[in-house]
């Protein structure tokens, strides 16, 4: 047992104990309590007082080792001498790095199964739960320990790391044998199972330790990285100790003070995060990154706030972290995976291959042949059965970087080099990652360098900017891939007609690499990437082509979100902007890429469909030819002979146009597809005066959501009941459009998705929530008021102030109303109480979210159809502001 530290007045406690008449739990656990509280209330202040990370966990332990060495022989030992039973720490625990709130891990092991021990066991860990311990525990026999080892990795892992407690010494012994690596889990096999288990573990976080909430101890680069090192050290040589690999010549002496500094770091970092918390947390929570940074003494410096400069140390010790993890693997799998003498097998003069990794021919390789730096992934790409790259040439590289400077740059040998690799057939994506990790891609491109771990301050992107964008492009390589061709099949079908796809990966690398330094980084992207093109021997109409897109790569998304895209005039001005079907083709792919890399919540089937109806559309245009003005009433005609053909077929009578279209107005006709119009008409001409309000829904999968038709007698809170009613089924709205007959009849249209931006595709689902909306028009509720809900803690840190503005539509027939706030919970519905009280008329509203930020639009005119006035838009924004709130600090969960 580790020795008392002074903080734990050992004699004291047993002084106290020994006085008590009776020492029964009831009466010692007061005791045990406060020699607990003031422990570790001890350590917490030594820890601020700059007590080392190292040193605070040993004391931890040994102030848990203390009170359970006690209160086993309180429990067990008086109670049962001669039973054949030992407390074992397992796990973190177990190696002696308790932090401050983690789980003690404990192992009851036994000889054999005994009904005596049971009750004596639940007594002994329903003490420890009562002291206040967070305790996970498991009884086992000796058998049962070798059992479960052979069955589960993880079981044998944690008792790796056992260390006797108190009991049987022999039966301890016993386990270490019966579990070690001549008998379960030999050192290869051990080191195959963990390094699949790392593999799977860095899947869950997308194979990258650059989220901007990371967690610090399972993530990339992470503490279990560290501990899977040395798991399989202690399995091969049976050393605990890391330095064992410098001994054993898998790590220099520089790379393990490296390895341990940035150990120390992330424990550090772990241990703040539990005092914050006040329990266990291991994910970096916007909620502490701040408090952090200031106590780790960081300041706001040069532009760059505190937190920043916190977060980009951070991420700059994963990245370190996770090139040892390599290195070290690496050197792993080759000692111990394979078998004889590795193959050597010549490149050329500067390369071989040895076994399955690349290394170099000399250990001066790269002094004097400074481009073999960039030929290195080359090689890579050219070479895919190779596993990756030896450690020793790894090192080599990391120590010529310095190498790779101007004149390096300005070299054409070293440009076409790195334009082969960006025209590679495949691994463009693997080699520019490792090119990142390994730091040749920032010390090539200077202007990637500087986005390297850099932050992104907003809830919309959940990585950093170099990790965004090779995301990007991994993205856009994927649509080349057959195996993912079912994934993204118009974007895959389309990428087959791409003509030297390097410009549009080249675009993927520049779009956001002038983030973080102010001022518009689209266009101050526009100017990197020319330079670059220019250097780089791209010819004009390229350049030209690739500027256009790094500038405008925000466009498409934009349109699609926000504006009326069954607007012709809409499509019409987009399309001028696009100017011909190539450009169109590459900024739709470039635009899917970067919006599915921004997050993963961020990407649905709605806004697929979007982004593929815009293509559709302009593309029509584009054929059709740009000088050609909007010929409404050709395009009012083809629809509406579309939609009788379509009538036809279902076999309805020509009666039902008759009987509704001479109601609707020319909007009415270019707002809709020939496929819609034709499901409205047949619906509402069906219906019978009894069964009004009529309210329809269908699964749309070209739409890639669901729609909701609702045929009314008009009224003025109509929008409100609605939007109301949507929201008390859960379900959000994407976009509306709102129209009135004729004959003074509503006539709206509602896609919506689930309350997690899915799709509803079940029949009697959607059966269900038409009734429940009707009954909801028949006897309308106030709808939810997002005053009085609580909103997710991540907006604390991202503060979004509600904000409203006009501008006017296409053709200037509409005033369109931006409102940008927090997303929440009934927030169309408070904007339809905004809009009825102002008296604005609806005609339609787009929905789009940006993270927990929503961008919602609203086109409007005045009772008299007319864009509303300046007096008009004062008086709606005024009312959106109150009921939203502007400024205020909204409240947190």
């Amino acid at each position: 047992m580790s020795s008392e530290p002074k903080y734990f007045d050992a004699a004291h406690l047993d002084t106290a104990l020994s006085a008590l008449s009776e020492q029964s739990p009831l009466t010692t656990l007061p005791l045990f309590r406060e020699a607990l509280r003031t422990g570790r209330a001890a350590l917490e202040a030594q820890w601020r007082a700059g007590l080392p990370v190292d040193r605070l966990l040993t004391l931890h332990t040994a102030l848990i080792d203390g009170l359970l060495v006690r209160a086993w022989n309180l429990h067990i030992a008086q109670h049962s001498p001669g039973t054949e039973i030992a407390l074992v720490a397992v796990g973190g625990y177990g190696r002696g790095e308790l932090f401050p709130h983690s789980d003690v891990d404990l192992l009851l092991l036994l000889k054999k199964e005994s009904p005596s021990v049971k009750p004596l066991a639940e007594g002994f860990l329903r003490f420890l739960w009562d002291l206040g311990l967070e305790v996970g525990h498991s009884v086992r026999t000796v058998k049962d320990c070798a059992t479960e080892s052979k069955k589960d990795i993880t079981v044998a892992t944690n008792l790796m790391e056992a260390r006797l407690l108190a009991g049987d010494t022999g039966l301890f012994t016993t386990m270490q044998e019966r579990t070690g690596p001549d008998k379960l889990w030999p050192s290869a096999k051990f080191f195959a199972a963990k390094l699949a288990e790392q593999h799977a573990r860095h899947r869950r976080y997308d194979d990258t330790a650059y989220n901007l909430e990371p967690n610090i101890k399972e993530g990339p680069g992470g503490l279990r990285d560290i501990q899977m090192i040395a798991w399989v050290t202690q399995r091969h040589f049976g050393s605990t100790r890391l330095h064992e690999l410098v001994t054993q010549g898998f790590l220099t002496e520089r790379e393990f003070r490296t390895l341990d500094r940035r150990r120390r770091l992330l424990a550090k970092i772990r241990c703040g995060l539990h005092y914050l918390a006040g329990r266990r947390e291991d994910r970096l929570l916007f909620d502490h990154q701040r408090t952090l940074a200031t106590e780790f003494g960081f300041r706001d410096k040069g532009g760059n706030r505190a937190v920043e400069l916190f977060m980009k140390q951070y991420y700059r010790t994963v990245k370190e972290l996770a090139l040892l993890n390599e290195i070290l693997l690496q050197h792993l799998d080759e000692s111990l995976l394979t078998r004889g003498t590795l193959k050597l097998r010549p490149i050329n003069r500067r390369f071989q291959v040895r076994g399955a990794y690349l290394e170099t021919t000399r250990a001066n390789t790269f002094e004097r042949f400074p481009l073999a730096l960039l030929e290195l992934f080359l090689i890579l790409q050219q070479q895919p059965e190779l596993k990756g790259v030896r450690a020793a040439t790894i090192r080599q590289v990391r120590e010529n970087l310095h190498r790779i400077n101007p004149g390096f740059r300005n070299d054409l040998s070293a440009r076409s080099l790195f334009m082969e690799i960006l025209r590679q057939p495949s691994g463009i994506t693997h080699e520019l990652r490792r090119m990142n990790a390994y730091g040749v891609l920032g010390a090539y491109l200077p202007v990637f360098g500087r986005i390297v771990g850099q932050m992104q301050h907003d809830l919309f992107h959940v990585y950093t900017v170099d990790q965004h964008t090779l995301f990007v492009v991994r993205n856009l390589r994927r649509f080349t891939v057959p195996s993912f061709q079912d994934e993204f099949p118009f974007a895959s079908a389309l990428f087959q007609q791409v003509v030297k796809p390097e410009r549009l990966y080249i675009a993927g690398l520049f779009h956001d690499i002038a983030k973080g330094r102010g001022g518009d980084h689209s266009e101050l992207g526009e100017h990197e990437v020319v330079t670059f093109c220019q250097r780089h021997g791209l010819s004009d109409y390229d350049i030209r082509l690739v500027a256009w897109l790094v500038r405008h790569h925000l466009l498409m998304s934009t349109v699609a979100q926000r504006q009326d895209i069954q607007d012709p005039e809409v499509i019409l001005r987009f399309a001028r902007t696009v100017g011909d079907a190539e450009r169109l083709d590459l900024l739709y792919l470039l635009t899917v890429a970067d919006m599915r890399a921004t997050s993963p919540k961020v990407w649905n089937s709605w806004k697929d469909r979007l982004l593929i109806a815009l293509h559709a559309e302009t593309l029509r245009v584009l054929r059709r030819g740009l000088a050609e003005p909007v010929d409404v009433a050709s395009r009012l005609a083809d629809i509406q002979e579309q939609a009788r053909a379509l009538l036809t077929r279902q076999g309805e009578r020509a009666e039902s146009v008759d009987t509704l279209w001479p109601k609707m107005d020319t909007e009415y006709f270019l707002r809709h597809d020939a496929e819609a119009i034709a499901w409205h008409t047949s619906v509402i001409t069906r219906c019978a005066a009894a069964e009004l309000p009529l309210v329809a829904v269908r699964h749309r999968p070209q739409a890639g959501a669901t729609e909701f038709l609702v045929y009314a007698p008009d009224r003025h809170d109509l929008f409100a009941v609605l939007t109301g009613g949507f929201d008390r089924l859960n379900l959000s709205i994407m976009g509306a459009r709102i129209h009135t007959t004729h004959s003074g009849f509503a006539l709206d249209t509602f896609v919506v998705l689930d309350h997690d931006l899915h799709e509803i595709t079940d029949t009697r689902t959607l059966q269900t929530l038409a009734r429940d909306l009707r009954a909801f028009l028949q006897t309308p509720k106030p709808g939810r008021d997002y005053r009085n809900t609580l909103l997710p803690r991540t907006l604390k840190h991202f503060p979004i102030p509600t904000r409203v503005s006009f501008a006017l539509t296409a053709r200037d027939r509409q005033t369109v109303m931006e409102v940008r706030a927090h997303d929440r919970p009934g927030l169309l519905y408070q904007v339809a109480q905004a809009l009825q009280q102002s008296q604005a008329r609806l005609w339609g509203a787009k929905v789009a979210t940006y993270g927990e930020r929503a961008e919602d639009y609203f086109f409007l005119t005045g009772q008299e159809g007319q864009p509303l006035t300046a007096d008009q838009q004062q008086v709606l924004e005024t009312q959106v502001l109150e009921r939203l709130g502007s400024d205020a600090e909204p409240s947190v969960q």
